[in-house]
């Protein structure tokens, strides 16, 4: 049996918990905050075993940063703009890219001065999210 698609566990916890509630985790989790181990498991997918094994190792708590910006991917609400522009300017590379792939997702014109300067970044992947970000809301006019 194939795993549910980050998409499909996160549109599925927003039934559950309801959109508003899965939004406010995932800042939470930007923010550098704490969430329940079932809300990890849902975002996290297949990696949550290999988390929940290693979770006491500092270096690797920008994963929750990672996985809670991919939430906002499919859950989204405007009140989570601010730690979104936290999340562009994040030390992680992995969560600056995720954070330009919500703009672009999302069409979030009013993070565009914000995804514009990643353009320049040291990490390619970052530099290729940003790239598409700055070109979709252009072309959409947002």
């Amino acid at each position: 049996m194939t795993e549910p698609s980050p998409r499909e566990r996160i549109l599925a916890e927003c039934t559950r918990r309801g959109r508003a509630a899965v939004v406010a985790g995932c800042v939470r989790l930007v923010e550098g905050g704490e969430a329940d181990d079932g809300f990890v498991r849902v975002l996290a997918g297949r990696t949550a075993p290999w988390w929940f094994a290693n979770r006491e190792d500092e270096d690797l708590r920008y994963w929750l940063r990672v996985w809670g910006t991919r939430g906002l991917l499919w859950a989204w609400e405007d009140s989570a703009l601010p730690a979104l522009r936290a999340g562009l300017r994040d030390p992680a590379w992995r969560v600056r890219e995720m954070a330009a792939k919500v703009v672009a997702r999302n069409l979030l014109g009013d993070a565009l001065a914000d995804v514009a300067p990643l353009r320049d970044d040291p990490v390619r992947r970052v530099r290729d999210a940003a790239t598409r970000a700055v070109a979709t809301l252009t072309a959409r006019g947002a």
